[in-house]
């Protein structure tokens, strides 16, 4: 583990906590803060939801926020008592240290994250990125998960690299040559069906790309042989139009490596970033599972 921040200055990693309280207090529902230690340093976590309501552990999206990964599942507060750890090494209030996506530290940090919350076991949500991390928890601490639900997930397949190359890789350099606007949304763009893209979104982003060291690396791909232990019951959740992970390299792969894969849904016409009017049917169908185990 790298002890170098990924922070850029102290200025810039104090205009992206200002920005994360301001995505705190937009959200609309009662949100607590707290933080625990693990092996990594200390985490912060956002919990929302009802005190007695089931517990899911919900990881959030790479190179982005915790309060904006909550808005895809603000439906499920109501009803489970949600805690969302701050993925050290991307921007938020955790240890700003960067753990590796290729080992396994994440699994570590996970289970250091779930004896300081005193769950034996949890069920895991994870989009993108966060799922990526609960694959590489999957392959050591096994025992310690209930169910796994994973959004458009990393670790399972790697971003074509046509997309990595032409929508990331090139929009993000012409990015940090102008520092355009235009430039930001051209590389936001092949993730999102909203137009315009979410002021939010835009506003974080371009805070990350200006003042973080952006991690490159998704978790590595889990194989099948890895997750031999896993008794879990694992749903995997893809959108159509996801040019990151794409819906049917995920869909094919899921039903190779999983022993235990309940269901594989694709959400019609949604890229990456879940859709405002889709984000209904993931919740319920999120709730369905972890109620009924379908």
């Amino acid at each position: 583990m790298s002890i170098k921040s990924i922070y850029r200055t102290s200025e810039g990693e104090a205009e992206i906590i200002k920005l994360y309280d301001l995505q705190v207090a937009r959200l609309g529902f009662p949100v607590e803060e707290c933080t625990v230690s693990t092996r990594f340093g200390t985490t912060h976590l956002l919990v929302c939801g009802p005190k007695d309501g089931q517990a899911l552990v919900c990881f959030q999206g790479g190179n982005s926020t915790n309060p904006l990964t909550l808005i895809s599942f603000a439906a499920l507060i109501k009803k489970y008592r949600i805690y969302a750890p701050d993925t050290p090494g991307h921007p938020g209030k955790s240890t700003p240290v960067r753990l590796s996506p290729r080992n396994d530290d994440y699994g570590l940090w996970v289970a250091d994250l779930l004896d300081a919350l005193e769950f034996e076991r949890s069920i895991l949500v994870g989009g993108s990125y966060g799922a990526g991390i609960i694959l590489r928890s999957a392959a050591i601490i096994p025992e310690r998960i209930e169910k796994v639900i994973l959004v458009n997930p990393s670790g399972i397949v790697s971003i074509p690299v046509s997309t990595m190359f032409f929508r990331l890789l090139i929009p993000l350099g012409l990015y940090y040559l102008s520092h355009s606007r235009a430039g930001l949304i051209r590389e936001l763009r092949p993730m999102f069906a909203e137009d315009p893209i979410p002021e939010d979104v835009i506003e974080m982003t371009q805070a990350s790309f200006d003042h973080v060291n952006i991690e490159p690396a998704m978790p590595r791909n889990v194989t099948r042989a890895e997750l031999a232990r896993l008794t879990a019951p694992v749903l995997v959740i893809t959108a159509e139009k996801d040019e990151l992970f794409p819906a049917k390299a995920v869909v094919r792969r899921a039903k190779e490596v999983f022993p235990n894969l309940v269901a594989v849904e694709t959400i019609a016409g949604s890229p990456h970033f879940i859709s405002p009017d889709k984000r209904a049917f993931l919740c319920e169908r999120m709730d369905r599972f972890i109620e009924l185990g379908t």
